[in-house]
């Protein structure tokens, strides 16, 4: 059963109230407005209607998103930035959204996950810890550098106990 595609307006009404409801991405709302087989010069001529509301706002969404991300999934700035990519926000937008990141709270959410997977893996030798928790870190998308000090710390501190 095909759907019927759905008018320029219902398809403006639907989208704010989604907007309304919580910040969305350019990407994300296009995609939405083909799924309603909506033409691309109406989704066009909606989506600038959006941002000209200030329901839509790719800067916005981009420091939503990454102080949720951080917070919610605690992910690191290369997970953030390349999932941000993937939805087309802007590039510039991206990099002042990670560095608005708080440094300390950042390596704190770091070293939290660490600890708790370092619980996990108390029966494993120590460099068998240390790669598992490299590659835990490197998954949620954390830098090398950041990284390497935050687990050798989470180690010494699993060799004092």
């Amino acid at each position: 059963m095909a759907r019927k595609p759905i008018t320029p307006e219902n398809a403006y009404l639907r989208l704010t109230t989604l907007c309304a409801r919580c910040e969305q991405a350019e990407g994300d709302l296009r995609k939405k407005l083909r799924d309603w087989m909506v033409s691309p010069a109406d989704a066009d001529v909606i989506i600038e209607r959006l941002k000209q509301e200030r329901y839509l706002d790719n800067q916005r969404y981009a420091r939503a998103y990454c102080r949720d991300k951080l917070r919610f999934n605690g992910w690191g700035r290369i997970k953030i930035s390349y999932m941000l990519k993937g939805k087309g926000i802007e590039q510039e937008f991206i990099d002042a959204a990670l560095d608005e990141i708080d440094e300390e709270q950042y390596l704190a959410i770091l070293d939290e996950a660490l600890v708790a997977k370092a619980k996990t893996l108390s029966s494993k030798s120590k460099e068998q810890m240390q790669a598992s928790l490299l590659r835990f870190a490197a998954s949620r998308g954390f830098e090398g550098n950041v990284i390497y000090r935050a687990v050798s710390q989470v180690i010494s501190h699993c060799d004092e106990d």
